[in-house]
């Protein structure tokens, strides 16, 4: 096989490659369109307020299967406030994020998610639902410690799931 011919083989393999990963990623945007991303500001009184990195969100113990709605789609900083009424992820670029009380449904620590891996309890886990779905987000902390993330989490989520969320 020539260098010519060599070449044009892997520019080919590397061009079905990319198509089939852009075909792959507007596929699971379609499937994902009718998720409802609670948006809006934070509102309520502060419990805390934590810098860190939105990983992903991914559906309910599914740590592999990313959810592509915006504004979760992709990985970024993250300005996390913790509210009375919720939690807020400031994402850069992005309409802030508002999931209410309500709509968590728990709290806690992981080691790895899609496209990251941690020291063990690296990243910090909210599960909120939406409709009759629950989805996991994974935040990571840069200076605050994650525990005090989630007591606060777990101090103003709903002591039950909303009705109808599939666990």
């Amino acid at each position: 096989m020539t260098r010519e011919l060599a070449l044009i083989v892997m520019v080919a393999v590397a061009l079905v490659g990319l198509a089939l990963m852009a075909w792959g990623w507007r596929r699971r945007t379609r499937r994902d369109a009718d998720i409802d991303v609670p948006l809006g500001e934070p509102t309520g009184e502060p419990i805390g307020e934590f810098d860190g990195f939105y990983v992903a969100t991914t559906r309910h113990d599914a740590p592999l299967d990313r959810v592509t709605a915006r504004p979760l789609a992709f990985r970024s900083s993250a300005a996390i406030t913790v509210t009375r009424d919720g939690l807020g992820l400031g994402l850069p670029g992005e309409r802030p994020v508002f999931l209410p009380a309500a709509s968590l449904t728990g709290a806690g620590r992981a080691t790895w998610t899609i496209d990251r891996v941690v020291e063990r309890d690296g990243l910090v886990l909210v599960a909120w639902a939406s409709g009759s779905q629950i989805f996991d987000t994974y935040l990571r902390l840069q200076d605050s410690d994650p525990a005090a993330l989630v007591a606060a989490i777990e101090s103003i989520r709903a002591a039950e799931t909303p009705t109808g969320a599939t666990r």
